[in-house]
């Protein structure tokens, strides 16, 4: 599946197609069953031109389980994860148990601090539309390799900040209104996962401005955000990039300034 969203703005990176499915692709990337690893490094891979496949038994880590929609997987999250997201739980890790996973999370102990309190991290968890899938699989893939019997759930762009302003007026172009895309706190694989996936449900879906997650900015160039589009939302996208402000005179001056820097 070509994209005429990509070849008008000028995008580097291949559009990633985000595919929920009970079957599982040839020569995929997946990480080892109970390993762990980061659902955004294979977006990244994605956008680069592999394809990646996540289960229930290899999404990675507590949060790419919940982003990818295989349930609340932050449940049994050692220390809890309202803890970790905020101010830490060092009472937990005096214990046996709690100081071996220090080792591999050291900021179990003092915390990320993206929450003033334990409490206010509680209340995001549970702001988050946590799902379970009904498919087995999902599957991170080039969106022009995607055959005509897969429908993604989601696109996603990864953009520089020329291209995502021209996405945000694209998403508002043929709708009432000027509130088409949100900016939500969340980690980054929520970002391109549930929160996409719960938009595409709505009768108007937006899209989703994501990697804005201080965590994994470093996996990415300085100047690239994710642009995450609920289906939908991306046929209704595609089809208004002809006669659009995408071939007037404004838009074109920023591409060419793209394709000289």
């Amino acid at each position: 599946m070509k994209s005429a969203i990509q070849e008008a703005i000028g995008l580097q990176l291949m559009p990633v197609a985000i595919i929920q499915t009970n079957s599982l692709p040839p020569d995929a990337l997946q990480f080892k069953e109970g390993a762990f690893g980061c659902v955004i490094a294979l977006l990244k891979s994605a956008s680069n031109g592999k394809t990646a496949v996540f289960s229930r038994a290899t999404f990675g880590c507590p949060g790419g389980g919940v982003g990818l929609g295989f349930g609340n997987c932050y449940e049994h999250f050692p220390g809890g994860i309202e803890h970790f997201l905020s101010t830490g739980n060092p009472e937990f890790c005096q214990t046996e148990f709690g100081r071996a996973v220090a080792t591999r999370m050291p900021d179990i102990e003092e915390g990320e601090g993206y929450f003033k309190t334990p409490e206010i991290a509680a209340s995001f968890i549970a702001s988050l539309p946590i799902m379970e899938s009904e498919q087995e699989y999902v599957v991170f893939k080039p969106l022009q390799e995607s055959g005509e019997n897969e429908i993604p759930a989601v696109v996603v762009f990864l953009v520089n900040p020329d291209q995502l302003s021209a996405l945000v007026v694209l998403a508002n172009y043929g709708r009432h209104g000027n509130e088409q895309v949100i900016v939500p706190f969340a980690a980054a694989c929520h970002t391109v996962g549930i929160i996409p996936f719960r938009e595409a449900r709505s009768e108007t879906p937006r899209a989703v401005i994501g990697l804005t997650d201080v965590t994994v900015r470093n996996k990415f160039a300085k100047d690239l955000l994710s642009f995450a589009i609920p289906y939908p939302l991306f046929l209704e996208m595609e089809a208004n990039v002809k006669g659009s402000f995408l071939e007037k005179h404004n838009w074109q001056h920023l591409l060419e300034r793209n394709r000289t820097e």
